[in-house]
């Protein structure tokens, strides 16, 4: 009986995790729900080059990296950015392009979900071939595969059928073995454009309640706001019926599908880190032919890291993977 509480308990962590990106149909909130996936800043620091590199650094190693500086030589300073190089280097060839730099900082801003990702790796992969196929079924469901009635509050059948969905869009080569990479698409789908369809199907099963495949403004605020009884509805609640009406809702036919909710959930917002990437190569690049050396990037330490270091011991573990 022990046995089968922490089986369930491990379940609902893991279902929680899932939660991250897409709300439980089931409930029904009273207050704001927020699901627009929204691109966050790389740091709260001005970003004036003038005043300093604090921005720079806080984009390139992560903020709560960069809390961690030690003083350093300079020395010292270049001699470890230049490791870290080499793992930002991905294909080897002895330069940094915009787009490695970009996935870096996209990686390093990120440490929370890759966090999460190897915590949830290291339970799943039970046999430690660096894969994982119907191990996560196994390893997450456990006793109940086999049962078609709801446990507590969940219904298992429902979150599993939805799950084999989105480990097999995740699965890009079709075989239905996950590298840790998919891995990461399928606990993460909103970080891959690849995967972006399916948060939008998933976010419309949740709202779409009468399974007409669009989504009407009753359903759209419902989602965000239960009356409760309560005849007046908050002034918020009214400010998201005319977004409803004037933006969401681009064709005017009362409804949104699935492109416009797509665009409602998965806005084009401003590109943080291709910005970044973009910044520091300009910055870098010595000889202006858009791509950097290692040395170029040492040249320009204080750019990067400063004369204060942080520990990249841990940041090189963390990113080995990358």
């Amino acid at each position: 009986m022990k046995e089968t509480n922490l089986i369930v308990m491990d379940l609902r962590q893991f279902l929680m995790c899932l939660s991250l990106c897409t709300a439980f149909a089931l409930s029904k909130p009273t207050e704001k729900k927020d699901r627009v996936h929204h691109e966050p800043q790389l740091s709260d620091k001005v970003h004036n080059d003038a005043q300093s590199f604090d921005y720079d650094h806080d984009a390139f190693l992560g903020a709560e990296e960069a809390k961690t500086f030690d003083q350093l030589t300079p020395e010292e300073s270049k001699e470890r950015l230049g490791m870290i190089v080499d793992k930002v280097d991905t294909d080897k060839d002895g330069f940094v392009m915009e787009g490695e730099l970009k996935s870096w900082i996209k990686h390093a801003q990120k440490k929370y979900i890759y966090d999460n990702v190897e915590n949830q790796w290291q339970e799943l992969d039970v046999n430690q071939d660096g894969l994982i196929s119907d191990e996560y079924r196994i390893g997450s469901y456990g006793i109940h595969l086999d049962d078609p009635d709801p446990v507590d509050e969940f219904n298992y059948q429902q979150v599993m059928v939805r799950d084999k969905r989105r480990f097999q869009m995740a699965n890009k080569d079709g075989d239905l073995i996950a590298t840790k990479e998919e891995f990461t698409a399928f606990l993460h789908p909103e970080e891959y454009d690849y995967m972006k369809d399916v948060i939008v199907q998933e976010t419309m099963e949740d709202i779409d309640k009468n399974s007409d495949g669009f989504i009407d403004l009753e359903e759209y605020i419902g989602d965000m706001y239960s009356h409760n009884g309560k005849a007046d509805e908050p002034e918020w609640v009214k400010t998201e019926r005319e977004q409803f009406v004037e933006f969401r809702d681009k064709n005017h036919d009362g409804k949104m599908d699935k492109e416009e909710t797509k665009d409602w959930i998965l806005p084009s917002d401003y590109d943080h880190a291709e910005a970044e990437a973009r910044h520091l190569v300009y910055e870098s690049d010595q000889n202006k032919d858009g791509k950097l050396t290692k040395e170029e990037i040492v040249d320009k330490y204080d750019l990067f890291v400063g004369s204060q270091a942080t520990d990249f011991g841990e940041a090189l573990v963390r990113h080995d993977e990358f």
